[in-house]
């Protein structure tokens, strides 16, 4: 006799099945039937148990992204930027900048792109920038285009050295400035040969004022011809102007610039601008009106000076 139905054995029955032979098939099957269950039965337990964990750590990562992800937005830079190009010895530099931002900080971020110390550096933007003023007040916008004048530290460093006659020249030079300069043999001869010119500007002394927008005009060199200065700030240069000719320097090249005062006219200076190593490549220039003294260098030099 054939049994097709499932049969579920409990003690008693495997104990009866046991003894009595004739059943002995049915203890086999009954027994290969419980393992078959059991095993099935713990794949499930199994498979329900990981089933449970990849769900627990599919929600841990979707928290941990969340937190990411806010914690990535709350340092995104949310501030207006602008864009423009920076310019520096004929190459173009592409920047984006906060607007707010000041002509100092960009300085930093300029050096970085160009290597010229930003203690070194004058920003020009329709005139020569102050370090405190933001982008927003010198009225950048996208597309503009911002220039950088200045030296990196290996052209400073590369500058020749002094001949030795410059170098017999400038002590020679630093033994008699002891006197004020207008008293000294050289210049003493040019101030009363000359005198002031006509058509000198009023000086005033103990005062500082801006450049005028126009050349600053009126004043003689040595051979009492009339000089004029004209500030190129967009090409970093400093035109000297005399009837025969306009010499164009580049302001880079200018290595410092000496003043003072003519001694019983306190209102105008002898100015020396000194393009080689030593001061005795100094190109004189009498009746400076003294307000602008103080702006002639800062627009040379900047402020900063190396020598």
């Amino acid at each position: 006799m054939t049994y097709c139905k499932r049969i579920r054995i409990n003690k008693n029955i495997l104990f009866l099945l046991e003894v009595t032979s004739p059943y002995r098939h049915l203890l086999t099957m009954a027994s290969e039937e419980s393992e078959i269950s059991k095993t099935v039965q713990d794949i499930e337990v199994e498979t329900t148990d990981l089933q449970n964990k990849e769900l627990e750590n599919k929600e841990k990562s979707e928290d941990t992204g969340d937190v990411t992800t806010n914690e990535s937005d709350s340092s995104i830079d949310t501030r207006q930027k602008v864009d423009f190009k920076v310019i520096f010895n004929k190459q173009k530099y592409d920047v984006t900048f906060p607007i707010d931002e000041t002509i100092a900080k960009l300085k930093s971020h300029i050096e970085t792109l160009t290597g010229v110390p930003s203690a070194m550096q004058k920003i020009m933007f329709k005139g020569l920038a102050k370090d405190e003023s933001t982008l927003n007040d010198l009225k950048v916008t996208n597309g503009a285009k911002v220039m950088v004048v200045g030296s990196t530290l290996n052209d400073v460093l590369s500058v020749s050295k002094p001949s030795e006659k410059e170098i017999k020249e400038a002590a020679k030079s630093e033994t008699s400035s002891k006197e004020p300069l207008s008293k000294l043999k050289e210049h003493k001869k040019v101030l009363d040969k000359y005198g002031k010119p006509d058509d000198a500007l009023p000086g005033v002394k103990n005062v500082k004022e801006p450049l005028p927008p126009t050349p600053v005009a009126g004043m003689c060199n040595k051979s009492g011809g009339k000089v004029r200065l004209t500030f190129k700030l967009e090409l970093d240069q400093v035109w000297i102007g005399t009837k025969e000719r306009t010499e164009k320097l580049p302001m880079n090249s200018i290595k410092a610039v000496h003043s003072e005062a003519i001694v019983g006219h306190e209102g105008y200076h002898i100015l020396g601008i000194q393009l080689g190593p030593t001061e005795a490549s100094n190109y004189w220039i009498y009746w400076v009106p003294a307000q602008y003294v103080d702006a002639i260098k800062d627009t040379i030099l900047g402020k900063w000076q190396l020598f």
